[in-house]
């Protein structure tokens, strides 16, 4: 039997895990033994799942000297290498890894892995090129292949996944081939590393990572603010608008707990008596996600409300154990300060599990952020409903955090149109056959699987349940045919 036993203390997780009575043996060989191991499968599924993700996109390094870069999950070491965004860079999303001659090397270790992923191709018009996946299990002292050669021919990326046996703590080195022409460049994109338990590295710049892991930001608020408009905001009206599709609760200025709020940069309804949006609105296409700016973590409340609404603060969840859970996402708006400024007020938040806000739902956005770079626009709406979710201080159910003021929903759910670039977006909605749909409904919950593909439904059932949790009526899509809408609802929403 496992026991694990959870330990919370300055917003770290700490795990405490009971040795195993048999010890796990493998085999050694010249090139790194891929993960083959029952024993330590059936032990691994115990354990909460975790992936953490490196694109490349928050940080720049613009030369190939050698030098150490801190990133996303962690500080790399690149040599002969830098984060490039030119037209030839092979790439998911704006930038990528582009190797000349050297090597980029992790600078910690990672625990409890079973599995690597990383997309790669050749850089342009390059030769032909060769490299290599290296593991460490000793700190970076000593690297062992994983695997055979990788032999770049076209400047197309190409998804790999790679097994581990992983015993210990374990860090990754991508290494060009000696024999390789000089001049050739290899492009690395999008490494993932998955596993089980605690990995022992704190994401430093997650998109969703929005409270720390207690959930907070400073003790003191911002000081609260409002919307400023730029030239990027989408247009209140038609294609591209935020409401193209709909009013799902016929939100209006006037009903306290079904409040509409045009935040310019997305749209919602507000609910006064939880503290939090019902749903909100947004869509995205190239220009929302040109990574003019950065993430700027200024969370704040918002001035617009009411004089009689409660403003929730950006110090409102300290300690909750919950995230600052955006609804739109920072990355789904990058293309301005002003843009980026918007998401961060405290009316697009939801009191969201951790593991639910950072892994499963980083994923999702991630995803679809993937589909704008394939040359489509997406059209997307998120809520939340019901009450009691499960954060990170305890196993218990928490269905309010400051000191009532903002409910904590049972479940977060979200839904997207996907279709190709284009004009007269409604019109071609319905055309069914060139749309993908994306519905998800997921518990608030610190223990959901990393795979958001787990929580997939119908349009049609999501709308039932936040109708029967919210006692009206709820209509996605309402500005579709019905016709149209029967057949888009009750297609299972994995749709990319």
């Amino acid at each position: 039997m496992i026991f694990v036993v959870l330990k919370i203390k300055n917003m770290k997780l700490k795990f405490l895990l009971i040795p195993l009575l048999a010890s796990l043996a493998f085999v050694s060989c010249k090139k790194d033994t891929l993960y083959n191991n029952e024993a330590a499968d059936s032990l691994k599924v115990k354990l909460a799942p975790y992936a953490l993700t490196e694109d490349f996109e928050a940080n720049s390094k613009p030369g190939y000297a050698a030098a150490d870069i801190n990133l996303k999950i962690g500080s790399w070491n690149f040599d002969e290498a830098l984060v490039g965004n030119l037209a030839a860079d092979a790439k998911n999303g704006n930038y990528s890894v582009r190797l000349r001659s050297g090597k980029i090397s992790m600078n910690f270790d990672v625990s409890g892995v079973s599995q690597i992923s990383f997309k790669h191709g050749k850089y342009g018009s390059d030769a032909t090129v060769g490299w290599q996946l290296l593991i460490s299990r000793d700190g970076g002292s000593t690297y062992t292949q994983l695997g055979a050669d990788y032999t770049e021919t076209t400047n197309a990326l190409v998804t790999e996944t790679v097994s581990i046996a992983s015993t210990g703590p374990v860090r990754f080195q991508f290494k060009k081939l000696t024999t390789s022409p000089a001049a050739s460049r290899i492009n690395l994109d999008d490494i993932t590393i998955i596993g089980f338990g605690n990995p022992g590295v704190t994401l430093s710049d997650t998109d969703p990572d929005d409270g720390g892991s207690t959930g907070g930001g400073s003790t003191s608020p911002t000081t609260p603010r409002g919307v400023t408009l730029g030239a990027d905001a989408p247009p209140a009206t038609g294609d591209n608008s935020n409401l193209l599709f709909g009013n799902p609760s016929n939100a209006t200025t006037v009903s306290a707990d079904n409040f509409f709020i045009d935040a310019g940069y997305y749209v919602e309804s507000y609910s006064k008596t939880r503290g939090t949006p019902n749903w909100v609105s947004w869509h995205i296409d190239a220009t929302n996600i040109t990574n003019a700016v950065k993430r700027i973590d200024n969370f704040a409340g918002f001035t617009g409300l009411p004089t009689d609404f409660y403003q929730v603060q950006s110090n409102s969840y300290v300690n909750s154990g919950f995230d600052r859970g955006h609804n739109c996402p920072s990355g789904d708006r990058t293309s301005s300060t002003n843009a980026n400024y918007a998401t961060f007020l405290m009316t697009n938040m939801i009191p969201q599990a951790p593991q639910n806000n950072q892994q499963t739902w980083n994923f999702m956005e991630q995803d679809l952020r993937t589909q704008i770079t394939a040359g489509n626009e997406v059209y997307v709406i998120m809520g939340s409903y019901g009450t009691g979710g499960i954060g990170k201080n305890s196993n218990a159910i928490v269905n309010s955090i400051d000191n009532g003021r903002v409910i904590v929903p049972s479940n977060v759910w979200k839904v997207a149109i996907i279709i190709p670039n284009g004009n007269g977006d409604l019109i071609r909605a319905a055309n069914t056959g060139s749309v993908k749909i994306v519905a998800v409904n997921t518990p608030n919950r610190n223990d959901t699987n990393v795979s958001w593909r787990t929580y997939t439904t119908t349009v049609r059932d999501i709308e039932a349940k936040v109708s029967a949790a919210n006692g009206s009526p709820f209509n996605l899509f309402s500005n579709l045919p019905q016709n149209v809408q029967d057949a888009l609802e009750t297609q299972t929403g994995a749709g990319i």
